[in-house]
């Protein structure tokens, strides 16, 4: 069963959001900083019933992408949805999920649903949560919140720069053929060409990382149950 708990450090109102957000700006990192052998790699994901923020973090075993573990946070819904403030309403779901992992089984690196500093204020929630938990983390999200970027070649592994404000934030970059780009940019502690290389290392067929992937699927299946008065 998922652990539940009040999460007063999120009670916030926006504008102490988004102070909070520029505050932690100051402790990004955005160079390699990451374990000299990555052997773990999770995946973020969150969604909502009513009342209730549901995460997932899913936990594989790197570069072979076997799942070994994966950990729910479900606590009430306590901020609205604001763009650009998404690490606010997730974040105590996904720390309540982080502490239901055990320490040894941890990822070293972090894929999140959502942008890195591909954000207004250079904070996404891959960034936010990344620097709170202190791993590294890339943001992978289905949709450009901010920038541009030149067409992508309708091939495997081809990318762009995302442009914004005339700086390089991120990559739309094209994991499946026929298929549009996903938004890669970097969190916390990894570098745009890392966060590309890592994302590419574990797509398996499908648009998106496995990681997060799977993330979002046993997301959906547990508000499903929550929904249907299920409790398992």
């Amino acid at each position: 069963m998922p652990r539940r708990e009040n999460c007063p450090k999120w009670d916030l109102t926006p504008e102490e959001a988004v102070r909070w957000q520029e505050s932690l700006r100051q402790h990004l990192v955005l160079e390699d900083d990451l374990p000299p052998s990555v052997r773990l790699v999770g995946g973020v994901d969150s969604g909502y019933t009513d009342t209730q923020a549901i995460a997932v973090i899913t936990v594989f075993v790197y570069p072979e992408l076997e799942l070994i573990h994966h950990a729910i946070g479900q606590v009430p819904v306590h901020f609205p949805y604001i763009p650009g403030l998404l690490a606010i309403r997730e974040g105590p779901a996904i720390e309540a999920a982080w502490g239901n992992i055990p320490p040894e089984r941890r990822p070293d690196l972090l894929f999140f649903d959502g942008q890195g500093i591909a954000h207004p204020r250079g904070m996404g929630i891959a960034s936010h949560m990344g620097v709170l938990l202190d791993r590294p983390s890339i943001g992978v999200a289905k949709r450009i919140l901010v920038g541009h970027h030149e067409p992508v070649p309708d091939e495997q592994g081809a990318w762009r720069p995302l442009v914004y404000r005339g700086k390089v934030v991120g990559a739309a970059v094209r994991t499946k053929v026929g298929v549009k780009p996903v938004y890669v940019s970097p969190g916390h502690r990894i570098s745009l060409p890392t966060a590309i290389e890592y994302t590419l290392a574990t797509v398996r067929g499908y648009k998106l990382p496995e990681p997060t992937r799977l993330a979002d699927k046993l997301a959906r299946q547990w508000r499903r149950k929550l929904a249907s008065g299920v409790r398992k």
